[in-house]
């Protein structure tokens, strides 16, 4: 069981934290329980929320030295750094080989112990030039969703919580389990793009010419051969116009989401079937095994042997 830990702090945004426990804390029937969920504070007792409502924390720092993951849910003010007690705590965790994550203004947490130090993070869109003033030796990039060095992980804004929580249980057990999590919080198990696509006020045409039809009717012919040209034939506009389009609502273009739907589509069948590879290539699209092994080794970084030996003998 992998232990997570979530490390809270007055006020505390709730959403945030939620991120954590619906994606680590809730128990789904249909899947083997793989992880224990626990919240802890410095002080413990009543904890002040932003949701105008006290929750009891019980756990102290202590629980810290327990966990498997550390996960700052946000850390408000960010202009208030942690007290010598945290800082102590957190350097411990990860010393001793815990996994730390932040969601949000939580890399502040993190930069505040020199976790980020000499490395890539993000941070809400809004706050990452604050975030690269105050400690230069870390290099924000205010435009990923997240990034993942695997001992430490930080995420844009609040809702790129779940994206990087769904992607650590990706990386823990699997494509198919992770999957299933976001299948049952109604939400894709991956995005494509960066936070930049959501710090700006959205055009106008994107609710009329949405691209979920287009996307739907993709992802029923994988197998096929798809051109920017035959999706635009297929939506009825200009190849240039759909770029666009996928640009502004997806972030990315039109054939960086198609692989991304073929290497994920690869990952669930690697894990549920013992297809050969060749067999798996062509149902993807990716029409040979040679191919599917570049395309796999450049998104995931390891190869469709590698990734089915350390899945598809996992429980499900």
């Amino acid at each position: 069981m992998h232990r997570v830990t979530a490390l809270v702090r007055p006020p505390q945004s709730t959403f945030e934290l939620a991120c954590a426990a619906q994606v680590f804390g809730i128990e789904r029937p249909v899947l083997p329980a793989r992880y224990a969920f626990s919240v802890c504070t410095e002080r413990p007792g009543p904890v002040a929320t932003l949701a105008a409502y006290d929750m009891l924390v019980t756990d102290g720092l202590d629980a810290l030295d327990r966990a498997d993951t550390v996960i700052i849910p946000g850390w408000l003010p960010i202009d208030k750094p942690p007290s010598p007690a945290v800082l102590r705590a957190l350097r411990r965790a990860h010393s001793r080989g815990a996994r730390v994550v932040s969601i949000c203004s939580g890399a502040f947490a993190l930069a505040h112990a020199g976790l980020l130090d000499g490395r890539r993070a993000t941070t809400h869109w809004a706050q990452a030039d604050e975030l690269a003033a105050r400690f230069p030796n870390i290099q924000v990039d205010s435009d990923v969703l997240y990034v993942d060095h695997g001992d430490v992980a930080t995420s844009a804004g609040a809702g790129a919580g779940f994206d990087l929580c769904i992607h650590l249980v990706r990386r823990d057990q699997g494509a198919r389990y992770a999957a299933h999590i976001a299948r049952t919080m109604v939400m894709p198990p991956h995005r494509e793009g960066g936070q930049l696509q959501y710090s700006a006020p959205p055009h106008p045409t994107q609710i009329d010419d949405t691209l979920a039809p287009l996307l739907e009717w993709i992802a029923e012919r994988l197998s096929e051969t798809m051109t920017v040209e035959t999706m635009a034939a297929h939506t009825g506009v200009s190849a240039r116009t759909l770029t666009r389009r996928f640009v502004e609502q997806l972030g990315t273009s039109p054939g960086q989401w198609l692989l991304a739907q073929r290497v994920a589509r690869a990952q669930d069948l690697l894990e549920s079937t013992d297809l050969p590879l060749d067999a798996i290539a062509r149902r993807v699209g990716l029409s040979s095994a040679t191919n599917l092994r570049r395309r796999f080794l450049n998104v995931l970084g390891t190869t469709p042997g590698a990734y089915r030996r350390a899945f598809q003998a996992t429980p499900r």
